[in-house]
């Protein structure tokens, strides 16, 4: 028998109060933290769960995030019952054989919120710092075999003991980082995060009284889980296939496809990655947690954006993939780049649901990548060491009533740029240009979204570098209608130097001289439709602004081509 749902009015109420609690743990963490990666790039998530441990609200910032938050919560509650727990408790995870998280960088910080003796929420926040050790500087190699080779590996720990922080387990992790300092620093304004979390979180019960806000919760995730089983019932039914394709597992090789059907049948999809390639030997595999966050992130994306994301959602996808698979690895498989590998787990559903949607709601494939680049070497205004990391974005898809965006990250990551600025002033490096990549988007009669291109040059000697990026060789963002593919990425060392060499996707520890430079130029987007009926207009503003060549436009968009 279904429940009746309170008033839908107070329900929107009531879910924006738990956005409003979320969202303010957010702008904490990023506003307070230390590091590049989380004050200025935003690479962190926050999340808001029940004292059952289903999610409630999450922050709007990083969905591959619910992944490592979700099994970071359901590890903690494994590890340590309720029972067990203390008020004033902190718990931290990363590891993602051990505790569910999705890799090593991603520092997941758990608090339970007790109330009138009992649990009755968890805070919970994570953020990606730029080092945890490892083999290498940013802890994170395409060519990584397994997960000892990329930091510190933690399970559920408790680092905070009924509001007594263990100075020494800190002291332990950060020691095993190459910025001690930094790494400090911000897991304490993560632990601070969850404490401003679990104070608003009081303040909500002191307001409605707990048997209301236990009721509301209810509603609220059975009213996201009858929401979307309504639109997966509107679908038509079939089996709908895709393949995108990695360059290689990490560490060259094969193209290695990433295989997606999903099968609509009545009010549940089933989504199966059979076909798939087998477990990496490089970094590019998916934990389990990850690849189901894009699941999520995809179906919830594809039917209803608007749909709150908590609980209610994931017991209506069914998801199926092979054991020893890139998507469903064996531990200790390495999984340090599992984010590029998502990114194109993401946009192989998205490709698969070109034959459920009408031709409006279709859209072409995006950069469907995340390069992340990663310089480190000797601080200059302090003692110690630095990393900086950036991922970079890059084309979007055209859709049907609309051009691609240019230079914006896709589906499973949402991170900010580092302003050149903040980058020159706390790094010795300099940026010799950031600038779109011209000719990059796919023509079609709604153009492709350009990619970027992130110039850097050395400063101080001792630089090493190291990148992880994909579809340099092979995969591509594919076009829909007749629209034509996105460009392919490019890492050159020293552009328009007489030593310029064009580099393979995912090297590391490349050590650089004072004065030599790197350079990637990020995929663009594919285009929607016949590129020959896109309006004069439009093609006239594309040359005039840069976008697009004469030469190209020519080619391409005239009436003939």
């Amino acid at each position: 028998m279904r429940r009746e749902l309170h008033d839908p009015i107070a329900m929107e109420v009531f879910s924006n109060r738990l956005l409003s609690i979320t969202e303010d743990m957010n702008n904490t963490l990023v506003r307070s933290s230390f590091s590049t990666n989380i004050k200025e790039r935003r690479d962190c998530s926050v999340a808001l769960f029940d004292g059952r441990g289903r999610l409630i609200a999450q922050g709007t910032q990083i969905p591959l995030h619910l992944g490592s938050l979700n099994g970071g919560v359901a590890a903690v509650l494994r590890h340590c019952p309720i029972e067990k727990m203390r008020d004033g408790d902190v718990f931290i995870c990363n590891d993602p054989y051990l505790a569910n998280g999705t890799h090593m960088p991603d520092i997941t910080l758990v608090t339970p919120v007790f109330i009138g003796g009992a649990v009755e929420f968890i805070t919970a926040c994570i953020g990606h710092h730029a080092d945890v050790g490892g083999a290498v500087p940013g802890s994170i190699a395409g060519g990584s075999r397994t997960v000892f080779e990329e930091g510190i590996r933690l399970p559920v720990i408790r680092i905070v003991r009924a509001g007594e922080l263990d100075a020494d387990l800190l002291n332990l992790i950060t020691c095993n980082t190459r910025d001690p300092q930094e790494r400090a620093l911000d897991l304490k304004v993560q632990i601070a995060t969850n404490a401003r979390g679990a104070l608003a979180a009081r303040e909500l019960v002191k307001q409605m009284g707990i048997e209301a806000v236990r009721h509301s919760i209810e509603d609220i995730i059975e009213y996201t889980r009858r929401r979307i089983r309504n639109r997966i019932a509107e679908l038509k039914r079939g089996d709908y296939t895709f393949t995108h394709y990695l360059d290689d597992d990490g560490m060259g090789g094969e193209p290695v496809p990433i295989t997606v059907r999903v099968r609509i049948a009545g009010d549940t999809l089933d989504v199966d990655f059979a076909g798939s390639g087998a477990q990496a030997r490089g970094a590019m595999n998916v934990p389990t947690n990850a690849r189901d966050a894009c699941v999520y992130y995809a179906v919830k994306a594809l039917l209803d954006p608007e749909l709150l994301p908590n609980a209610g959602l994931f017991n209506v996808v069914n998801i199926h993939a092979p054991a020893g698979s890139i998507v469903n690895p064996d531990p200790p498989a390495a999984v340090g780049a599992r984010s590029i590998t998502c990114q194109k787990v993401a946009g192989a559903i998205f490709g698969a649901f070109r034959g459920v949607m009408p031709p409006e709601r279709v859209m072409a494939s995006g950069n469907d990548v995340i390069p992340a680049i990663v310089f480190s070497g000797e601080l200059t205004r302090r003692r110690g060491h630095y990393v900086y990391l950036e991922t970079l974005g890059g084309g979007s898809g055209a859709r049907a009533d609309g051009d691609g965006m240019d230079a914006v990250q896709v589906h499973m990551t949402n991170t900010s740029n580092l302003p050149a600025e903040a980058l020159e002033n706390e790094y010795p490096l300099l940026v010799d240009e950031y600038a779109l990549v011209q000719d990059s988007g796919g023509a079609g009669r709604m153009r492709g979204g350009l990619g970027l291109a992130r110039q850097i040059r050395v400063l101080a000697p001792g630089t090493i570098f190291s990148v992880r990026s994909d579809s340099h060789t092979v995969g591509v963002p594919s076009g829909v209608f007749g629209g034509g593919d996105g460009r392919r990425a490019k890492l050159i060392r020293n552009y328009g130097r007489p030593d310029q060499q064009e580099l393979y996707s995912k090297v590391a520890r490349v050590e650089m001289k004072v004065g030599e430079s790197m350079r990637i130029e990020t995929p663009g987007g594919g285009g929607y439709g016949v590129p020959g009926e896109r309006a004069a207009g439009a093609v006239a503003d594309d040359v005039a602004s840069g976008r697009v060549s004469p030469g190209v436009a020519e080619q391409l968009y005239s009436k003939e081509a």
